[in-house]
């Protein structure tokens, strides 16, 4: 009891808080007051269509790798507002580091369609892709563009440059220690990067609470030494927002800043999983009502700013589109299998040298 008492008396140094953001409620109705930039219609409209195009890009890169015409492939479905949301906050010389969910981001930025097809269907010619040039290809291993992004944003400040290193990744990777290490560094160099965690609840199978017992990743941030936001990932103008706060207070030498995107994968992990497997199919269903593309057509219906018409123009343009993608993707003729050593090294060793040359002489052969 006097322990007790005791500990009672210590003081209290520092108290922490996690700040939960978001404007559109599933329905479609608003919830507080919105963001300056949603009096915009253009800009929403623009949200929405490239959500809109990137679920439907996804649905047809299925389809092409249930046909054989596809290597693994992972969809967004369910999430697109997190990578369209961030994307359309940074500018062009910012630096993205996406994972390998993150089609949204890179189409946005401008890579082609039938790039992305390229590489998920094992062409590195993919990665050699329309966007920026100093954007990072898709990051497969989990986690590990973490420290990658620490670099490039501790580059940026070395050279003075305004100019953001933006981090995606899944709930997943903040279990990994390369995160972790790439926040405390960013933390005490004050870093211009901002760490995006896309928690859709699912770590392929792995639940959410069987991966952390923080009441959010959020708050993950605070142990670095800079501010973490949960912000509902379903909601594109609350990650709009976020992004646009967070970019801008990197880019103004205020240091790091983490989202926490809170969402659901409503699809499986990859085309590679079942995940009826591991989830009840009651659970994705009531997540169905939360997902942001119908969220934001509410939106805008409500407020006069889209109809049938549009949605029906809208659909027409994608598939157009992709289907166009699918031909030129198709179309590309494959490379040569000596290729695989092209890249490497500035001068190829002896060794691959000789591998390369007997490869060339059984193609030709």
């Amino acid at each position: 009891m006097a322990s007790r008492r005791l500990n009672q008396d210590l003081p209290v140094i520092a108290r922490f808080e996690v700040r939960h953001r978001n404007y559109l409620a599933p329905n479609g109705s608003i919830n507080r007051p919105l963001p300056a930039f949603a009096a915009d219609a253009d800009l929403l409209i623009s949200l929405y269509r490239a959500m809109v195009l990137l679920r439907l890009f996804d649905q047809k890169a299925v389809a092409l790798q249930r046909t054989g015409r596809l290597g693994t492939y992972a969809v967004s479905l369910g999430q697109e507002a997190v990578s369209v949301g961030m994307a359309s906050a940074m500018r062009e010389e910012d630096v993205l580091l996406p994972s390998y969910r993150d089609n949204g981001a890179l189409i946005w930025r401008g890579v082609k369609l039938e790039e992305i097809l390229l590489f998920w269907g094992g062409d590195e010619r993919g990665n050699c892709f329309s966007g920026p040039v100093h954007d990072f290809p898709f990051c497969v291993p989990v986690g590990s563009q973490a420290p990658h992004a620490a670099g490039v944003a501790y580059a940026l400040k070395l050279r003075k440059e305004p100019r953001v290193a933006v981090c995606l990744f899944g709930d997943g990777a903040t279990s990994k220690g390369d995160v972790y290490e790439a926040m405390n560094f960013a933390g005490v160099h004050k870093l211009p990067v901002v760490f995006v965690v896309a928690n859709n609840q699912w770590a392929i199978s792995v639940p959410l609470r069987l991966q952390t017992s923080c009441e959010t990743l959020a708050q993950k941030a605070i142990a670095s030494g800079f501010t973490g936001e949960q912000v509902d990932g379903s909601d594109v103008v609350a990650m709009r927002a976020a992004a646009e706060e967070a970019v801008a207070a990197a880019r103004d030498g205020k240091g790091p800043r983490f989202i926490e995107a809170v969402t659901y994968r409503l699809g499986d992990h990859t085309t590679s999983d079942d995940a009826s497997r591991y989830r009840s199919a009651d659970e994705v269903q009531a997540r169905w009502k939360e997902e942001p593309i119908a969220r934001l057509r509410a939106y805008l219906v409500a407020q006069r700013m889209w109809g049938k018409a549009d949605e029906e123009r809208l659909a027409s343009e994608c598939h157009e589109r992709i289907e166009a993608a699918v031909e030129r993707y198709l179309a590309t003729a494959p490379r040569r299998p000596e290729t695989m050593f092209d890249h490497l090294y500035a001068d190829l060793p002896e060794v691959y040298a000789a591998q390369r040359g007997e490869l060339a002489g059984e193609h030709d052969a």
